[in-house]
């Protein structure tokens, strides 16, 4: 049963959807990108009904000043008072609910990163975390240095540089990023802020990225060599590879590789 209802956040309002079930545990849906919580492609409305189907209940909502809800959006990073007044909704809306797992994509992933702990969750599924800040109109450093890397490493690259076919001074411009290797973007970065959050709390997460895409790449290099590095080696912390370049998992057959995984994810935080 699909339940649209109105979270009571601080001064304001969040508008919220729940898809109930009768399971102990359930999902907290955290947008990102001033996204409303029907999600691109209705993802999120998507992922919900498959994951309510397995017996999961879950609560999306939309952040203040952003669709249904009132008041003037606070961004990303300080959406506590909204993940926190909607998982206390999803324990009150559904008494069978023992633990909360958020589920986030892009930055309402690196809120959840964030601000879960303090939000009173258990557990974390973090899809293409938003971690590096890069230069307007421009893809992350590490995305950039993996496409050229990709580009000259293969003979058809080779063939395309020397017709034409890829621009030459774009080229050099990812040889360069290539050759610097790219870095963190140090202490008090988003990337060092979101691994100490991590870090610093309780919570198990496991992540999901688009191996394809940008930001998915830019976690990524954050994950095994950045700021991330010494987290990506606790066992509380897993990670899974999906094979598309869509960040928000839209391509064909992408959205059943993404149920499966948020539903192996949660059956590992059920059995901890």
């Amino acid at each position: 049963m699909r339940n649209l209802f109105a979270i009571p956040c601080e001064e304001d309002w969040l508008g919220a959807t729940l898809d109930a079930a009768d399971g102990e545990t359930g999902v907290l849906m955290v947008i990102g990108g001033g996204q409303t919580r029907i999600g691109a492609h209705r993802g999120f409305a998507q992922l919900s009904a498959a994951l309510t189907e397995a017996g999961y209940p879950c609560l999306r909502f939309d952040r203040r000043g952003v669709g249904d809800s009132s008041g003037e959006d606070p961004g990303f990073e300080d959406t506590l008072p909204e993940i926190r007044a909607a998982a206390s909704a999803l324990r009150e809306k559904c008494p069978s609910v023992r633990s909360v797992i958020g589920y986030g994509l892009c930055d309402g992933a690196t809120a959840l990163a964030l601000h879960g702990a303090a939000a009173g969750l258990d557990g974390m599924i973090l899809a293409n975390p938003w971690v590096v800040e890069a230069q307007a109109n421009e893809p992350p450093p590490a995305a950039i240095g993996k496409h050229y890397r990709e580009q000259l490493m293969s003979l058809d690259g080779w063939k395309r540089l020397l017709t034409g076919g890829i621009d030459y001074r774009k080229a050099v411009r990812g040889v360069m990023k290539i050759v610097r290797k790219p870095k963190s973007e140090g202490a008090g970065s988003l990337a060092e802020r979101t691994a100490a959050a991590m870090a610093s709390g309780p919570l198990p997460a496991h992540v999901v990225l688009a191996e394809g895409d940008a930001t998915a790449i830019a976690f990524d290099h954050e994950w095994r060599k950045g700021a991330m590095q010494a987290l990506s080696s606790e066992p509380r912390f897993t990670c899974d590879l999906i094979d598309t370049d869509a960040h928000s998992f839209a391509h064909d057959g992408n959205f059943e590789r993404l149920r499966d995984s948020c539903l192996s994810a949660l059956e590992r935080f059920k059995a901890a």
